[in-house]
């Protein structure tokens, strides 16, 4: 499989950065929909999308350069190279946290609703993300004999990027109705943690690329267990009330 997209200038154009690169303009499409939907200011889709994708690609790079450091000590500049991969989601989406609470706090908006705004974009720019993933040859699958196996990094794989993919498609239409039938703040940040956490659960077991393991479980498991039960508890003790409903503006 060629991982390269096309040459620019003599230079190569691998297809997982330009596949990284759709998902975030796609996640800021469906932001300036939602955006519109809610009459928000002008602009504020693209703002908040700078900060995100920002946190996103720095905390995504911080988390495989820390899993993977032996690899980097000797090649320090290899560091802040990510266009033919290196990204780790659950770093990326942490690291988003703080920056969406600091967000808010500027915008005067409840943390809470501007985290079911920009929510909703995640699995849909996850899933494009994927697809890169799986052009790249990266985030592999276990060796299997299934049908419909792919052949890489020597061995016939689960194409378990592809499997992930479809879950954050699915996990994407979900929000989408969940995020106009809502009736509190913070309900479809939730919702995506009880819907994402599990399925990452799952096929993490899939996954042939996994690092390491601890006490049974790999990093991105643990990682996925804290995130469903505190998707569990926001959806029992989240208030009742919307802040910020479709057609009128924020306050």
């Amino acid at each position: 499989m060629d991982r390269i997209c096309f040459t620019l200038f003599g230079k190569p154009i691998y297809w997982y950065g330009v596949m990284i690169a759709a998902g975030f303009l796609l996640g800021l499409l469906n932001w300036a929909w939602l955006g519109r939907r809610q009459n928000r200011p002008r602009g504020f889709a693209s703002e908040l999308g700078f900060w995100l994708m920002l946190a996103g690609i720095v905390g995504s790079r911080i988390a495989y350069v820390a899993v993977y450091w032996p690899g980097f000590r000797d090649r320090l500049l290899d560091v802040v190279r990510i266009d033919n991969g290196g990204l780790m989601f659950f770093g990326g989406f942490l690291l988003a946290i703080p920056t969406t609470i600091v967000f808010s706090r500027l915008a005067r908006e409840s943390i809470w609703s501007l985290a079911d705004y920009a929510i909703t974009a995640v699995p849909l720019a996850h899933a494009i993300g994927r697809i890169g993933c799986f052009l790249n040859g990266c985030c592999y699958g276990r060796a299997s004999d299934i049908p419909w196996a792919v052949h890489m990094e020597g061995a016939d794989r689960h194409p378990v990027q592809l499997y992930e993919s479809a879950v954050n498609f699915a996990i994407y239409a979900l929000l989408l109705a969940a995020f106009f039938k809502r009736r509190k703040d913070g309900m479809v940040f939730a919702i995506y943690l009880l819907l994402y956490a599990p399925a990452r659960f799952i096929l993490d077991y899939f996954r042939g690329d996994s690092p390491s393991v601890y006490w049974g479980f790999t990093g991105a498991q643990w990682v996925a267990a804290a995130l469903f039960a505190f998707g569990a508890m926001l959806l029992v003790f989240l208030p009742r009330r919307l802040t910020l409903e479709p057609g009128k503006p924020p306050v």
